[in-house]
């Protein structure tokens, strides 16, 4: 007989995201590519003040989260907007 996967006394672990559901840090990232930026340098010091990551690392996940089917139905205005702005700038390449 092999031994169970972990104790019957052992606590579950703290409960996952739900499938459907966005992380709290994904939510940050479209709340603040939803906000109106008064000029350069602006968004670039809230990402690394409010996100505490870089712009290039606000960039990749970015990029990455306009491709969740999740992001689009939590803010499918900004993420269709942003899905936009990259292909038009695929297109120009």
């Amino acid at each position: 007989m092999t031994a169970p996967d972990h104790e019957p006394h052992e606590e579950p672990a703290a409960p996952a995201l739900g499938a459907d559901e966005l992380s709290v840090r994904d939510r940050a990232l479209l709340a603040l590519e939803r906000r109106p930026w008064p000029g350069p340098g602006a968004k670039e010091r809230a990402i690394r003040e409010e996100l505490g990551i870089s712009p290039v690392r606000y960039y990749q996940l970015l990029n990455a989260l306009i491709e969740d089917e999740r992001a689009l139905r939590e803010d499918p205005v900004t993420v269709n907007r942003l899905r936009r702005v990259r292909d038009a700038r695929r297109g120009r390449r």
